[in-house]
This record gives structure tokens, sequence and C-alpha cells, in this order.
């Protein structure tokens, strides 16, 4: 019997001491592929566990970022920021060694604490005001987070001036030469002790204040508080734990920081669908006891451990599903934002729900659909091309009341509250909402599943056209689009999607797994999206020739 939704025992945590033992101890092999720096979507992921993530992994990443920056004319200050993770103070504290040894201006929190995702973010960019993109003395920043990941897993990131997640241009000049600075035993990796550094060699910069002090920017939470919402909020062990509680206090809303328990251990957590410790407030299951506490509540939130993820929990319908949390966000920000550019955009990836499509085209406004990655929004939430950009995974940020950016890497706290503007101005939930939206544009019914493929066949899907696909039909509708590319900015996919005025598919290689991800929805039911699934698998098959 699965215990996916249950609580966490005790032979489910780490242990933290040998975890941390680990990242100074053990040595990666740069033989070994799994050991080698390599940045996915959110930087380089691992676990010193299994020697992917360690002292020699940041020595040298950190030293490549610091090459980046000089062969990109940066010479700004580098915001500095580690969420609640076991490996993450190590990490913090190895990545300033070598910062510091290269003379390079760091700020860290003020307050020796935690920092979220979208406070980083907000931090490049506060910064960053009024100085054009050839102006050296811009800042950057680096996230010591693995985000939603078990706690065995520590992870590194970087957003250069832009303040978003780092294109592959420059994850991929930093992985090669993380990797060359590992082959080359760290020869040319400068350090210093970190016991050996004075306090006033570090910047320093309250995080936790330039953001909150400015979400009355982005938010109304005059709204929220003289209708009284009742919000709880569960920052799931994470970095916005102290967020939550000043946000609260200086807008005199009625908020409870419902767990304000820190652990790395995350022993107070219900495990994930697939029996593991995970901070996943999109789950149902890693949200279950969240769950449990609807009706204490108008607006229950969750995010992850370093707050760039939302969940959003409501009395009439538990565990929202993050597309459709994403649709009610659309369409009440379009119509409650009159600062916003009447030209500027609507951002999803492609494989968000086409809910987001109906909803784009009542509003008369223009979609742009985009491959997986949030670095995709980047550009247009800079220029406010793009009011809003959100991603299925339970990712979004938008833009001013004025228009202007306020982050470019995705915000789950913003989102969280978002929420609770909605019922309060609206005196719906955003359950109640997306009911109506159904009720006009159809159900949807959407699911992701994994399905077995090999190295060869991933490396092959990754590169099929739209004319490798034959079928004309698909559940019983005509096909409308064959895609590899994004129809929003042209960019490769990745994979391939094919989709009806009624339905759709999308598959992509797994980065990590022997595995390809299989999309799908269907606006006509749940035996309707089976059907989709079944025959798009059929479609992979041919496709790759298997």
């Amino acid at each position: 019997m699965s215990r996916a939704g249950q609580p966490a025992e005790s032979s489910d945590l780490i242990d933290v001491d040998a975890l941390i033992n680990a990242y100074y101890d053990l040595k990666p092999d740069p033989a070994v592929a799994a050991q080698r720096v390599a940045f996915g979507t959110s930087g380089h992921r691992g676990s010193s566990l299994s020697r992917s993530f360690n002292e020699v992994h940041i020595l040298a990443t950190t030293q490549a970022i610091v090459d980046y920056r000089a062969a990109q004319g940066i010479s700004g200050p580098l915001f500095l920021g580690r969420d609640t993770h076991g490996l993450s103070l190590p990490a913090e504290h190895t990545a300033i060694e070598v910062l510091v040894a290269n003379g390079v201006d760091v700020r860290v929190d003020s307050r020796d604490s935690w920092v979220p995702t979208p406070a980083l973010s907000h931090a490049i960019l506060t910064y960053n005001r009024g100085r054009d993109e050839a102006d050296a003395g811009r800042a950057d920043g680096i996230v010591v987070t693995p985000s939603h990941n078990p706690p065995r897993d520590g992870g590194f990131k970087y957003n250069p001036p832009h303040g978003g997640p780092a294109d592959t241009d420059a994850t991929g000049w930093i992985a090669d030469r993380a990797n060359e600075l590992i082959e080359a035993g760290l020869e040319g990796v400068k350090r210093v002790r970190h016991a050996d550094i004075d306090d006033s060699t570090l910047g320093e910069y309250d995080f936790r204040e330039g953001y909150v002090a400015d979400l009355a920017s982005i938010i109304d939470v005059e709204a929220i508080a003289r209708a009284g919402v009742r919000i709880g909020a569960d920052p799931l062990g994470g970095a916005s734990v102290e967020y939550w509680a000043l946000i609260g206090e200086r807008y005199g809303l009625d908020l409870t920081v419902v767990n304000p328990e820190v652990d790395p251990t995350w022993k107070f957590m219900t495990l994930d669908w697939d029996e593991k410790i995970r901070m996943d407030p999109s789950s149902p299951s890693a949200m279950a006891s969240l769950v449990a506490r609807r009706d204490e509540f108008d607006i229950l939130t969750g995010n992850d451990a370093d707050a760039d993820r939302h969940g959003i929990v409501t009395p009439d319908a538990g565990l929202m599903n993050p597309n459709h949390f994403l649709a009610v966000a659309i369409d009440y920000l379009y119509a409650h934002r009159e600062g916003w550019p009447q030209d500027a955009s609507i951002g999803k990836t492609l494989v968000s729900s086409m809910i987001i499509d109906r909803v784009a085209a009542s509003l008369g406004r223009t979609l742009l659909e985009v491959p997986v990655g949030f670095k995709w929004f980047v550009p247009g939430l800079l220029d406010g091309s793009v009011a809003f950009g959100g991603e299925e995974s339970a990712g979004a940020s938008f833009l001013r009341k004025d228009g202007t950016v306020w982050t470019t890497d995705k915000d789950g706290i913003l989102l969280c509250l978002l929420a609770a503007e909605i019922l309060a101005v609206t005196g719906k939930t955003p359950s109640q909402r997306y009911a109506e939206l159904e009720a006009e544009f159809g159900a949807s019914a959407y699911q992701r599943v994994d399905a077995p493929a090999s190295p060869e066949q991933k490396a092959a899907l990754s590169k099929l056209s739209g004319d490798a696909v034959s079928a004309r039909e698909l559940a019983g509708d005509p096909v409308t689009a064959k895609l590899s590319h994004a129809p929003g900015n042209g960019a490769a996919i990745g994979g391939l999607k094919v989709q009806t005025e009624f339905a759709w598919f999308a598959a992509r290689p797994s980065g990590t797994e022997d595995v390809y991800k299989l999309y799908a929805e269907s606006l006509k039911g749940p035996e309707h999206l089976a059907q989709v699934q079944e025959e798009a698998r059929k479609v992979v098959a041919a496709a790759l020739g298997s």
C-alpha cells in the first residue's frame, strides 16, 4: 500500500551530519557523467551522498561564474542567497571563499538568514534599475537551492544581470569551465578560508525588507486587509518563513504562518507520490497536511524551499491544479491592472493548459507560447511586452501595477498573495472562478506521465520535426498543428507537440532518466484524455521508428 500523503517516519529522514560530511569528504570523478557539473533549467543539482554536489563542484562552479562575469564585463555586486536545505549553508560558505578571493563585491543577507529566489531576483533588478545593458557595474546573483528537491539534494543557480534564470549560452559556458577546473585538480581556483574572512569584507543587503516593503506596488494588499481574508501560509520549511510573518505584520493582514518550523530533514512533511520527501506545493501528496486544514482559512498557500513555486488551497476545492490557477490569475489580472500595456502578451509554456488559450482569446490578448523553462519569459517581463509569464509546474510572475518589471524569476509568494487578492476583490475563491471558466470553455482533463525511452530514442525525440508525424487525426479529431518549435518565439521545444481543437499532447525527453515525459490534455473529459494518451504513445513510437 502506498504511503504517499502519509506523514514521514524516522526511516525517511536524512542524516544531516553524514550529508554535510560527505559534502567535504567525497570527491567527484569527472570521468563519471553523473558526477560532473551539469546545469539544467534551474542550475546544477545533486547530492553529496552520490558525489554529484560537493565542495569541489561549488569551488569550480563559483570560479567559473567569476570567469564568466569577467568575460561578459560584469563588475557590479553579486547578490548571494541560500535556502533551507542542509547542503545550502556549506555551499554558500564555499562560494563566499571563492568570490572574496577573486575580489568580487559579494552582498549577503544582512540577517544571515534564508533568501527566496524571487527576493534575490528582485534585489538584482532593484540595483540595476536605470542602468543600461552596457553598464559594467550591473549586479547579478547566485541562489544556493535545489528548489523543491528532496532534503538530500543541493543546488546552485546563477542569475545574470537580467535577474532571471541564466540562458543555456551562460550555463553551458559555466558548466564547461567548471568541469575543466575539476579535471585540472582545481588549479586556477582562487579561495580564501571562510574562517579568515572578516565580516567587513562582505557587503550586506536586507533581502526581506527590500522585497516585502515593495509588495504594495504589485499586490492590492489594502483590499486583502479590508476584506479580512483569513490566510494560512505554509512555507513547507522553506526560505519564505520569515517573509510571511513580516508580510502579515507590515500590511495588517489576517495571516497565520501555519507551520513556522525549519528542519533540514523536513520531518513534518507528508510523503510525495513516490514516497519521498519533496517540498512540492503543487503535489496533493506533499500538501496533504495543508489540505486537511482547508476549512480553517479562506485561502491556504504553500511554497517550496526557495519560494519560486506556489500551491493554492481553497475550502471548496482543496489543492488547485496549477494550470487551473494560472488560468484564473490571467483572467483576473488582465481585467484588473489598468496600468498594464494594452498590447502586453500572456506568456505560457506549451505544456500548460489550453484553457489559458481560451482565456487569452476572450481577453483579446496575444498568447506567447514558449518552450518549457521560465527563462523564455525574461525579455518580455523586462520590457513589459509580456505582463504575465507562467508554467505548468506552478511557477509564475507578472508586472507591477504600473506595468514595470517586478521579478524575472518565478515568485511563489506573489502568486499566493494574488489568490487572496482575487478572493478579496471578487468575493470568489480562485477555484470558484475556475469552475466558471470551465463552464464557459470546457472541462480540462490534464496529466503528465513518464514512458520508457533509451538514450538513443531520447536523443532522436529531442530532434524530431513535425514532419515526422504522419497522423492526421488524434482521438477522433483532425490534427491542427504538429510542432517542434514553439509558436511564440520559434525556439526548439526539444520534443514534439501535436494538437487538435479540443486536445493536445507533447513528448519531451527527460534530462536525468531513461524516460520521456508525455503531457496531454483534453477538453472532452478523462476518457478522451486516455484515448489521446494511447494514440500519443503510438505516434511517438512511429516517429522514433520503434
